[in-house]
């Protein structure tokens, strides 16, 4: 009987021990996350961006795809209708199959 008890006793130090561990490795990675995400940083409205980059074009609709799939993998879009690409490199370097710019 005293030893099922030491058994049952060491097994309970044991799980909570375990327990103990993941509430605080979970802890760590939670305080890892918040940490590597720079304050203020927020997802940019790639729609909202994008009709104002493209409202004086002549081709609405290719320019606001062309620029919603440029805005989705920068996560940018320059100011203004046109130029301005030294606002965000990414957007300025992609590049068609052809070699054209891909941004409008």
């Amino acid at each position: 009987m005293a030893i099922s008890n030491i058994l049952m006793v060491s097994f309970l130090f044991m799980f909570s021990l375990v327990i103990l561990q993941l509430v605080e490795s979970d802890d760590q990675m939670i305080i890892k996350n918040v940490a590597e995400t720079p304050v203020g940083l927020q997802k940019i409205d790639c729609v909202e961006a994008c009709a104002a980059r493209c409202q004086l074009s002549s081709r609405q609709r290719l320019c606001k795809r062309a620029c919603g799939t440029c805005c989705a993998r920068c996560d940018c879009v320059p100011p203004g209708t046109s130029g301005n690409y030294d606002a965000c490199p990414c957007y300025a370097n992609m590049t068609t199959h052809g070699g054209r710019h891909k941004c409008p």
